[in-house]
């Protein structure tokens, strides 16, 4: 009893847990055992009716609506089943093109540059105002929750275009989104589900096409038309002052279709011509005949034919032929043909029959109105249409009767391959105006082409009167057939008498009439759409276009609301072209375009070798206008009634082509120098700004940049020239006052001294892959130092006037700043940042006082900033990168403990940069402004590099003597020259120039008079001990001047036989020499001296008008750091 109770429990244990885990599996599995997920699929049409309608065919009038983010753009939700499952179907629309090519930057503008650039400049593709915003943005909501995208734009090629745009804008949201095309040539029930269960793959092919036909329009449009309107604007300002003078490659020939029809009928000469006439009556009709010479141009032999005549008038029937004719009915109808009979038979423009044509295409009553075929397929269910319209009861009787007698319907030679011709798609009896018009229009052409020919029956008689034939010809209609319900046509039948072969009668008068020649009419709408065709000039779906767009510019009317008359600007343009020897008023060019892109659409041509092509054929026209343009204004003077403006060309403020430098490395646009908007220098800008930014800012040091024809061969193809830059004297010696070099990174030094980073020039594939322009994170990059910790900075005191005649001790190695840990430049802030990317700046710093003599080491004149740092023996010496291809040494090795870094004048650390120039200075090493744009000017020759005396550069004792102290060139990782005696220039400028500092040499370390003492330069570095060299009475003697040499802002001078051990502005020296003190006196500018009152010279020196301090401007005044 025990082991049976024991043998249950287990098994009802056993049973429990089973129960409970298949429990727990089920509960778990995936949704997918459960429930198929319903797949979310996105539908686009190409306007709002169109979308309301397909939704309301594919979901049977189901279909959910709702607002979109574009008012004039519905949402329609609904369920549907598409690749055997169900999904979840959201439709919207757009409206018409999403995007459209536009200039980008200074292109845009009509001034910011020449029209000639505008064949290269970049353009892009975008919405091209807020609606169309709201549009893509709702685009960009809806397609985040779908799977998939259906595309339902008009099948053909913008259509195509504009299912592309809508792509772009859905995978740049879900790039990896499924893309569907629905093809379909009517909104109906059946093409519309057949469409659905038989989706393709959108074709590039059309797409691109239309781009390259896009931008070709842009681009030579916008280039004659700002061209025309500039010009002709200042030339004749009393007619065209506030007239836009557009162009176009369509528009342009469509106007000389006109122009030429004018002209033919303005130069036509009347001619008079004479014929003979027979008229025979009898039983009260009459018939003529006609004479079978027709006519003559010369009237006496026309008398004499006419006396022969009249003299043996009996005439005898010769021949008699009687023949079945027929009427042929109209072919299929296709766009062309709509709009050449809309205009003739309905008096509607081009424009507005096709507007009202894609109205009643979008409500589902007729098939897409675009198309070219005029051809109905087999397959296609003539019969089922025609029974729609047997309950109208205008022509349902005839369409009852075309049903029994059976549907064949007349076949062309046309086809698009993507749409049937025109036909009704639905029965329609509520339609009025208009629409009516057009919809009947229609129905009765598809009719009538469904039936058969009109048949008659034709006799032509011929009779001979004195040798001379004459002919007459009669019609008996037997069956109107199509013409009973095409009623826009008419044929009449013309009675005559029944004659027999050889009967004579005598005629009842022979005269001769006098005519003349007339000229041809004015075009209509319909003759010059089918010009248009005939020549290739536009689409099937853009005639109508191009004729309102010569109309809306005044360059066309119209006469009796039926003819086109060009206008006097639109004669003046065409003229002024053609006189210039141009065919631009010829179908010739555009017609080469348009089958090009026929053969882009087949796959048999690359856009870009088309497009290519027709830039420069345009491009080449464009110039010899330009030289021409002279022909233009004489053309339209004639018209115009006002003489053209004199001196035109000088008035008409045409901006200056400015030479392309190189193409932008980040936006391939034209990069050209400009001049700075506010105060002197230059920059190379790119001409996509503000698009793009990218810019190269050269200093002000900078003159004036000229760009050379010559192209560099060692840089990638993107630097297309060289430049040569004007140099202000003495701003770089290394460069000297002209240099020409290129900017693309083969010039190392010069990019260097420029400020030009390698990023700005070179695309990122042509970027150098050595160790040289690696960033931190880059393999040849070495790993940054440890960087010190940092705290906030010490106390200052208040503004103050400093103690006079006091000097303070030299800066601690501890107040250097740390170049060697920091690896990278960051061009934002202008100033190095640590390997880690801190962006921390000017933390646990100390000042010192570099501009009056004070022993307040936190007063706030003129204090220059250092990090505080460990000493200068615990770093490592690290390499940092220059970003041009070469690497500068660190400095913080020198002298050890005991050195100084070389500050520039903004009291950054300074660069160290080599001479690669070919001249005296090669290989020579000098230090500059650390900041890309070179902002403060500083220049230094490095005093270590031989060849001249070094000074001393820093001391580790707070004492102005120090004769051990100096750089230890054993350190140096560069080899340097420095200039000798003989390599400087003579000059005969006095010696007080501020910017003379050719006839001095160096003089061995700074010193007082016993060389034991440190003479402290302005800009807080001890001064540089050198000896004038140029004849005059202070020939010899020795002075201290800025170690940063003449590139030095601070101007700092000092006579060396004015330093004593106890008096820094002792009296001047018997002879009173002129020094780069200003005066007549030898006055100490040193640290901390002061003028004498009897000093000579012409006044006190110029103050820093931000700190008050002698020695710098307020454009250098540390206190703008």
């Amino acid at each position: 009893m025990l082991k049976l109770t024991i043998r249950l429990n287990i098994l009802k244990y056993f049973n429990v847990k089973c129960v409970f885990g298949v429990s727990r599996f089920f509960s778990n599995a995936p949704a997918r055992f459960e429930k198929a997920e319903i797949m979310k699929v996105l539908n686009v049409a190409e306007k709002n009716d169109a979308a309301k309608n397909i939704a309301g065919h594919i979901s049977r009038g189901t279909a959910r609506r709702r607002e979109g983010l574009s008012k004039y753009n519905k949402i329609y939700e609904f369920n549907a089943r598409v690749w055997n499952r169900d999904c979840q179907m959201i439709m919207t629309s757009v409206s018409g093109h999403l995007m459209s090519f536009d200039f980008t930057g200074a292109y845009r503008k009509w001034y910011g540059c020449p029209p000639l650039s505008l064949f290269d400049a970049p353009v892009q593709k975008a919405c091209v105002n807020q609606d169309y915003e709201k549009i893509k943005k709702s685009i960009e909501k809806e397609v985040r929750g779908c799977q998939a995208l259906i595309i339902w734009t008009d099948c053909d090629r913008e259509g195509e275009n504009i299912g592309y745009e809508i792509i772009q804008v859905a995978r740049a949201i879900k790039p990896n989104i499924q893309v569907y095309r629905a093809k379909f040539s009517e909104i109906t029930q059946a093409s519309i589900e057949r469409a659905l269960q038989n989706l393709e793959q959108p074709n590039q092919l059309l797409s691109d096409a239309v781009d390259v036909r896009s931008e070709l329009d842009l681009r030579i449009g916008a280039a004659f038309t700002r061209f025309q309107t500039m010009r002709l604007q200042k030339a004749f300002p009393r007619n065209l002052s506030e007239m836009l003078i557009s162009y176009g490659p369509c528009q342009f020939p469509t106007l000389g279709f006109v122009v030429e029809r004018f002209l033919a009928i303005e130069r036509f000469e009347p001619e008079p011509y004479w014929k003979l006439k027979v008229t025979h009556t009898m039983n009260d009709l009459t018939v003529d005949f006609r004479w079978s010479r027709n006519r003559l141009f010369e009237k006496l032999p026309c008398e004499v034919f006419l006396d022969i005549c009249q003299d043996n008038p009996q005439a005898t029937v010769e021949k008699i032929t009687s023949k079945p004719k027929s009427k042929w009915r109209p072919l299929p109808l296709d766009t062309i043909e709509l709009e050449k009979q809309g205009s003739r038979k309905l008096r509607l423009s081009a424009k507005e029959t096709m507007k009202i044509a894609e109205k009643l295409y979008t409500q589902g009553f007729i098939s897409y109105p675009r198309t070219e075929t005029n051809i109905f397929p087999k397959e296609m269910n003539l019969t089922a249409l025609v029974t729609q319209q047997a309950p109208n009861q205008e022509w349902g009787n005839f369409a009852q009767r075309l049903l029994e007698e059976g549907v064949n319907p007349r076949q062309g030679k046309k086809s698009d391959q993507a749409h049937p011709p025109i036909h009704p798609t639905k029965y329609a009896d509520n339609l009025h105006g208009d629409e009516k018009r057009v919809y009947e229009y229609v129905v009765r052409h598809f009719l009538a082409c469904c039936s058969k020919d009109a048949q008659g029956y034709e006799t032509v008689v011929e009779i001979n009167i004195a040798g001379e034939t004459f002919i007459t010809n009669g019609l008996q209609i037997i069956a109107k057939n199509y013409l009973e319900v095409y009623i826009y046509e008419r044929w009449n039948a013309k009675e005559i008498h029944i004659y027999e072969n050889g009967q004579t009668f005598m005629p009842t008068s022979i005269d001769m009439l006098e005519e003349s020649t007339s000229p041809p009419n004015l075009l209509t709408e319909a003759d010059l759409i089918a010009l248009m065709d005939k020549h290739g000039i536009g689409t099937d779906a853009t005639h109508a276009e191009h004729i309102e767009t010569i109309k809306s510019r005044q360059y066309v009317g119209l006469k009796d609301n039926k003819y086109l008359i060009p206008g006097k600007l639109g004669i003046g343009l065409v003229m002024g072209y053609d006189r210039m020897g141009f065919q631009m008023s010829k179908p010739n060019l555009r017609a080469e375009l348009e089958n090009d892109l026929k053969l882009i659409c087949e796959g048999q041509k690359q856009p870009d070798e088309v497009r290519q092509r027709i830039i420069n054929k345009y491009r080449e026209v464009f110039r010899e206008a330009l030289t021409k343009a002279n022909m233009i204004d004489t053309a339209l003077a004639e018209y115009l009634d006002e003489r053209p403006a004199e001196n035109v060309h000088q008035e008409i403020a045409m901006p200056v082509d400015d030479p392309v430098v190189l193409k932008c490395p980040k936006c391939d646009s034209n990069m050209t120098v400009k001049a700075r908007r506010q105060g002197n220098g230059k920059y190379i800008g790119c001409m996509n700004y503000p698009t793009c930014n990218n810019v190269i800012w050269l200093p002000e040091s900078v003159e004036d940049v000229e760009v050379l024809n010559e192209r560099c061969n060692i840089c990638p193809d993107n630097i297309l020239r060289k430049i040569k830059v004007k140099l202000q004297r003495h701003a770089y010696p290394a460069l000297g006052i002209s240099y020409t070099a290129c900017v693309g990174g083969c010039d190392d030094m010069f990019n260097n001294v420029m400020g030009i980073r390698i990023q700005s020039v070179r695309r990122a594939r042509d970027l150098p892959n050595n160790g040289a322009n690696q960033g931190p994170n880059r393999p040849n990059n070495p790993p940054p130092s440890p960087q010190p910790p940092r705290g906030p900075p010490p106390p200052q005191p208040p503004r103050g006037p400093p103690p006079p005649r006091q000097r303070p001790p030299p800066p601690s190695p501890q107040a250097r700043n740390p170049r060697n840990n920091r690896n990278d430049w960051d061009s934002d802030d202008n100033d190095w940042t640590p390997g880690t990317g801190s962006t921390q700046r000017n933390q646990n710093y100390s000042t010192y006082s570099s501009s009056a003599p004070s022993n307040n080491w936190n007063s706030n004149r003129s204090e220059i900033k250092s990090f505080n740092s460990a000493p200068s023996s615990s770093r490592p010496n690290n390499q940092w990168s220059q970003g041009n291809g070469w690497t500068g040494s660190s400095s913080s090795n020198r002298n050890n403990d005991d050195s100084h870094e070389i500050m520039c004048n903004c009291h950054q650390t300074a660069k160290l940069l080599t001479v690669r120039k070919e001249g005296p200075n090669q290989g020579r090493q000098f230090y500059k402004c650390a900041k890309p744009s070179g902002d403060c000017g500083f220049f230094l020759w490095d005093p270590e590099s031989g060849g001249g005396s070094n000074s001393n550069v820093g001391s580790s004792a707070p004492r102005m003597h120090d004769s051990s102290t100096s750089w230890n060139q054993n350190n140096r990782q560069n080899n340097y020259q420095a200039p000798s005696n003989h390599q400087r220039r003579d000059n005969n400028q006095s010696f007080n120039s501020s910017n003379n500092w050719d006839d001095w040499s160096g003089g061995g370390g700074g010193g007082g008079n016993n060389d034991n003492e440190q003479v402290m330069c302005t800009c807080g570095q001890p001064g540089k001990k050198l000896t004038v060299n140029k004849e005059g009475p202070n020939k010899g003697r020795k002075f201290y001047g800025c170690p940063q040499g003449p590139g030095s802002s601070c101007n700092f001078f000092k006579w060396a036989d004015d330093v004593s051990d106890n008096n820094w502005g002792g009296p001047p020296p018997p002879g009173g020499g002129r020094g780069r003190g200003r005066g007549g006196g030898a006055a100490s500018r040193g640290r901390g001296a002061s003028r004498p009152a009897g000093d000579g010279g012409a006044g006190s020196k110029r103050k820093c008008g931000n700190c008050g301090i002698v020695g710098h401007t307020k454009r250098t005044c540390p206190q703008n750091d």
